[in-house]
């Protein structure tokens, strides 16, 4: 086990935080996604059990019944350390007096689901794709949720997906072709109850691709059993969207579970957040794709976290973002660059956000610039009816626009 006095920082070194907090614990009960799930540190009193809280974390901690519940599995706590408030796990999952904060901008639902919801639980908001909210319930609780307003039982809707209307819905509409499992987060469903929720879409034959977007290999990867791998490999093409902000979230353990659910043949991309003191640094975010892709996890979105009610104390600048994008592309390999995107507030869908590598573009050529801001030219065929970025001349003042 290894301690936050005693922790190398070796980069590519994957640790063990176990068992921490509760080194009286037998391994089997610990290995136990079930035993995780039951000894989740959920109230204040546990809390300052094991940390020192600081006078925003423990106001937080009083209301956050208010707003999102206070969920954090053992193996993710031992991530925690006792005596940092500001540490970037600890900003993650320990509610803050901040949450309360109101900003103009701040909403309940900055992508636009619930305008977007046919039937209850189902999002049709792309074309081909339906976002399908199964449960409200998540092994541990982000505190920059997008969905607080019904995640966990402590916000201000609850959920209730009809998923039998869903699956009618599903069966009537033949343009979709991929169907996102989300929520809260499947994976806490016990096996059969996965394997039926599968079959079902399964047997809808226009139904191409199965996503399941998750947090449970990172806050429980006990969960991710030989079992369960097995079901999910039943239903291929299935493809699993994790969510990692931190490199030290990556432990041996999780390794472990992401190389198994890879092992089954399952495609696995990492959705980070940014986050402001977690991971708006570029050595930290190069760290973590790095270590990402020796979990073979694809990175895939750095999110701009979305303008959810209480988040503004964790939100960044726009132009953080493109800077680590500016930083990583070229840099290091394409396979570790993610698509930096903001979900257009209201339910716009996800926008690509780049640095300025166009800097004109007309019928005759295109001048662009690579990632050392050298400038360079293509021709253009001219002969296909195109609009084309608008104009400008490129000084240098574009060169890291």
């Amino acid at each position: 086990m290894i301690t936050f006095a005693s922790e190398k920082r070796d980069a590519k070194e994957f640790l063990s935080y176990a068992p921490g907090y509760w080194p009286n614990t037998a391994p089997e009960l610990w290995n136990n996604w079930k035993w995780q799930f039951k000894n989740r540190v959920t109230s204040l009193a546990q809390l300052e059990k094991h940390l020192e809280l600081s006078d925003e974390e423990r106001s937080g901690v009083l209301l956050s019944d208010d707003k999102l519940a206070l969920a954090i599995t053992p193996h993710f706590f031992n991530l925690l350390p006792r005596n940092n408030p500001e540490d970037p796990i600890r900003r993650q999952v320990i509610p803050r007096i901040e949450e309360t904060w109101t900003s103009p901008y701040d909403m309940a639902d900055p992508c636009g689901e619930d305008s977007h919801m046919p039937v209850p639980g189902l999002v049709h908001r792309y074309p081909d794709r339906v976002l399908f909210l199964v449960t409200d319930r998540c092994a541990s609780y982000c505190r920059y949720c997008t969905r607080s307003r019904v995640v966990s039982g402590a916000g201000e809707q609850e959920l209730h997906t009809d998923f039998e209307e869903a699956f009618r819905y599903l069966e009537r509409h033949t343009e979709v072709r991929d169907v996102l499992l989300s929520g809260g987060d499947a994976l806490i469903f016990s096996d059969d109850k996965i394997d039926k929720l599968l079959s079902r879409l399964r047997a809808i034959p226009h139904i191409e691709f199965l996503r399941i977007g998750t947090r449970v290999p990172i806050f429980l990867p006990q969960r991710i059993t030989p079992e369960l791998c097995a079901i999910l490999a039943k239903y291929h093409p299935l493809w699993m969207s994790v969510h990692v902000n931190h490199p030290r979230e990556l432990t041996i353990e999780v390794k472990q579970a992401l190389e198994r659910l890879a092992n089954a043949g399952i495609p696995l991309g990492n959705q980070s957040v940014l986050l402001a003191g977690v991971n708006d640094d570029l050595e930290t975010m190069k760290t973590l794709v790095h270590r990402l892709l020796m979990c073979r996890v694809r990175p895939y979105y750095i999110y701009q976290c979305d303008l959810i009610n209480g988040s503004s104390h964790l939100r960044t600048s726009v132009a953080k973002g493109i800077e680590i994008i500016e930083g990583l592309r070229g840099h290091t390999t394409g396979y570790a660059v993610p698509q930096f995107v903001i979900d257009a507030p209201g339910g716009g869908g996800k926008v690509p956000i780049n640095p300025g590598y166009v800097l004109y573009h007309d019928n005759e050529k295109i001048v662009i610039r690579n990632y050392e801001g050298n400038i360079f030219e293509y021709p253009e065929t001219g002969n296909e009816n195109v609009q084309f970025a608008p104009q400008r001349e490129y000084h240098d003042e574009y060169l890291y626009s």
